[in-house]
């Protein structure tokens, strides 16, 4: 048994963990987006940065959402 999962995911079944998984990629598009229009805002306009946090929030946003689309019609059935 692993000793780092928490109590509540131990008879979660595989849709709970799907659909969680899915909220913490929405969550890191969330976080990219954010950081994007930081990047937009900036009061140097020659330190751009390397981080490409359009793709990164797209990536997440595709992959999030097609796991809560999976899982989330599961969980409603009960």
């Amino acid at each position: 048994m692993n000793s780092f999962q928490p109590d509540f995911l131990l008879f979660a079944s595989d849709a709970e963990r799907l659909a969680l998984w899915g909220a913490l990629f929405v969550l890191l598009a969330g976080i990219a987006s954010l950081m994007e229009r930081r990047r937009m805002k900036r009061a140097q306009i020659h330190r751009v940065g390397w981080v490409p946090w359009t793709g990164l929030f797209v990536g997440f946003a595709v992959i999030g959402g097609g796991m809560l689309a999976v899982a989330v019609p599961v969980l409603l059935q009960g």
